[in-house]
């Protein structure tokens, strides 16, 4: 037991544990949208095209979360521009933006001095360096997504299920896509300021789609997520302790292979169901005497 609760201890883990543990809650709330909807590729593509803001904001010595969400918040408007073009679908849009941005964004750290550095800890981040300030921003951000996902949650329902609907019963669909996206961007710029992109789309999307293989009922999918996040964090700071792997990777390989296991179960199961029950044989076919 002691050898369980010694990287914990530690006060910096034990912030990283706190870090985890938000992350885990505002992720659940928005990841079930994202991946429900089908913007998973929006939020990797955000998650790596708030680069130029991030950089621009380094270097004129300005608020990284701003221009973080800055730069996002120009991503999600170019998408939902370009969402309805004729000449190519979403996914092209998405990419062009993001590979356009992210260009962008390495060229302008490229003239920095410490551009090595820069893009490491923009996308791997570290959440051992934690500090309580950080804890406080993602608690406000972790309150801010929940009150909106509360009071949006019938237009968010309707607009991910059944968007003409929702325009019949006057829940306003275009309104609703530009409040989700908003707080995709809110959350991805909140969560790479303090632990970098790699574990915040991690969180984002494995917890989430893993839940999604457990429960049905979307408030049942994101209380589950949040503890698969949860858990995550924990055995993934344990394992970052002892084996001395950088602890927000290990989170999010932590994540990601939970989402493989249950994957893994729940196709072993189905399997053996089918096996107990198979289906009923179609009865043979009588060929009358004498024909060919």
């Amino acid at each position: 037991m002691a050898s369980l609760l010694e990287p914990f201890t530690a006060s910096f883990v034990v912030r990283a544990l706190i870090g985890g543990v938000l992350l885990a809650a505002a992720c659940a709330l928005v990841g079930v949208w994202v991946i429900a909807r089908g913007m998973t590729f929006l939020g990797e593509a955000m998650s790596h095209g708030m680069l130029p803001g991030v950089a621009v904001a380094s270097i004129v010595g300005g608020n990284l979360v701003v221009g973080a969400a800055a730069s996002a918040f120009a991503m999600a408007v170019g998408v939902n521009a370009l969402r309805h073009s004729r000449e190519f679908g979403r996914d092209t849009s998405i990419g062009l933006l993001f590979v356009g941005m992210l260009s962008v964004g390495v060229i302008v750290v490229s003239h920095s001095r410490s551009f090595a550095t820069d893009l490491t800890a923009f996308l791997f981040g570290d959440v051992l360096a934690i500090r309580w300030p950080d804890l406080a921003l993602l608690a406000t951000a972790v309150a801010v997504v929940a009150v909106v996902s509360a009071a949006c949650y019938r237009p968010f329902l309707a607009l991910t299920f059944d968007p003409r609907r929702a325009r019949t019963l006057g829940l306003r669909p275009d309104l609703a896509n530009a409040v989700m996206l908003a707080l995709l961007t809110v959350t991805m710029a909140v969560a790479f300021s303090v632990v970098g992109t790699l574990l915040a789309f991690g969180m984002l999307i494995a917890p989430s789609a893993a839940a999604m293989l457990v429960a049905r009922r979307l408030p049942v999918v994101m209380l589950t997520s949040f503890g698969i996040g949860s858990a995550a964090t924990v055995t993934g700071l344990w394992i970052s302790w002892y084996a001395a792997t950088a602890a927000g990777a290990t989170v999010a390989a932590v994540a990601a292979g939970t989402f493989f296991a249950i994957l893994g179960a729940s196709r072993v199961t189905a399997a053996t169901r089918r096996r107990r029950s198979p289906a009923l044989a179609p009865p043979p076919v009588s060929v009358p005497k004498g024909s060919s």
